[in-house]
């Protein structure tokens, strides 16, 4: 089930990215000053591919949220796997440091 929703959620994505890529430019960017009265026109809200896009967006949507419903709700094992487990070494008192090695040619110290 999970998967078959997956692959219809990438066609509605990929459907909703080329019906977005194939409507007109009308100039209501973030940036531009556009005519606001255009996005109310009778002529734009029946716009075939403004439709579409409404529909698949909120079928998009959808499918987000059921996909991570599902992903919440997928069964935990019964047991816990112990095959992969591994086992811990004793672990042991640090080492003393090992003294400095011996220089036979040293000189002692004069005080």
């Amino acid at each position: 089930m999970l998967t078959f929703l997956l692959i219809i959620h990438a066609i509605v994505a990929a459907s909703l990215v080329g019906v977005i890529l194939m409507q007109r430019s009308e100039g209501g960017g973030l940036a531009s000053s556009g005519n606001p009265a255009g996005l109310m026109s009778a002529r734009g809200a029946a716009d075939f591919l403004t439709r579409t896009t409404a529909i698949l967006a909120t079928v998009f949507v959808i499918l987000s949220i059921g996909l991570a419903a599902l992903a919440t709700m997928s069964k935990s094992p019964s047991r816990i796997d112990t095959s992969l487990a591994r086992t811990a070494a004793p672990v042991s008192a640090p080492a003393a440091p090992a003294p400095p090695p011996a220089d036979n040619n040293a000189v002692p110290l004069a005080r």
